[in-house]
């Protein structure tokens, strides 16, 4: 499958999920990732720019550059993109919070710390929902909800997942081919090229990336492919040559974490098979 045809059925499904439940305008956290890029070249796709409210949503660890992305994405998009900062509610929270879960009774820190930035952008997200009528758009990939890379009732909340059922790979694949569509169109590229080779990152702890926690992405979705939608358990895996211990870390993480999935919105099927 190419990714024109990954893309229309990802534009398809959010199409007909709107549809379904008399949707018109949708909202959605511009990162200025890859991910949120992609979303959101979806959304125009579908509703139309003046129907897409983008929000960028900074934190305590978010960079410069990631704004300047998400502005940039914007502008190439035709999207009124707005600025909505959670420092101030997660600084409440910490301040709350610290005594409660640090062993110092003074520092909020580690995974509680993490989460509750991104249960913050929910929040933000979900009030502006509620608020003007907008259906709260999911950004989250295959690749991240196999691994339980994600905040319950934070980055997994939303009424629909455009890209849910595309592995990380296929996400930059299909910018690429994005881009160089619009190009050949005699069009502005809609994606940053900076989006495109900056290292995956949450930006929610000081020079995190995502791939110092999951792994290299090409190798990772290489094995999440052949387990999860060829049905190859982790016998078979390490029996086609992959490493062994890569193997159980990355199906052990698909297993546990089955329980997150559960409660993720739905997304299109992508044949992978």
């Amino acid at each position: 499958m190419t990714p024109e045809d990954q893309y229309r059925i990802c534009v398809d499904g959010l199409s007909d999920f709107a549809a379904g439940i008399g949707a018109t305008d949708v909202v959605l956290g511009l990162s200025g990732g890859i991910d949120s890029s992609l979303v959101a070249c979806m959304c125009v796709d579908t509703f139309g720019a003046d129907h897409v409210h983008g929000y960028m949503l900074p934190g305590p660890y978010s960079s410069e550059h990631s704004l300047v992305d998400a502005q940039e994405l914007g502008r190439n998009l035709g999207l009124h993109v707005e600025r909505v900062s959670i420092v101030e509610p997660y600084e409440a929270f910490a301040h709350v919070l610290g005594p409660h879960c640090a062993a110092d009774c003074a520092s909020f820190t580690g995974l509680a710390a993490e989460n509750t930035q991104a249960r913050c952008r929910m929040v933000v997200l979900m009030a502006l929902s509620n608020a003007h009528g907008w259906m709260m758009v999911n950004t989250g990939n295959k690749s991240e909800a196999m691994m339980g890379y994600s905040t319950l009732y934070g980055d997994t909340a939303g009424a629909y997942a455009p890209i849910g059922g595309l592995y990380k790979t296929d996400v930059f694949a299909v910018c690429r081919w994005l881009n160089e569509s619009a190009a050949r169109k005699g069009m502005t590229p809609p994606i940053p090229e900076n989006v495109l080779v900056k290292p995956p990152s949450a930006e929610l702890a000081p020079g995190q990336k995502d791939e110092d926690t999951l792994g290299s992405y090409a190798e990772l979705d290489r094995i999440l492919i052949d387990h999860v939608e060829r049905g190859m358990d982790a016998s078979a895996l390490i029996a086609a040559g992959y490493d062994a211990e890569e193997v159980r870390r990355i199906t052990g993480r698909v297993s546990s974490y089955e329980f997150k999935r559960a409660l993720e919105p739905d997304f299109p099927s992508i044949p992978y098979v």
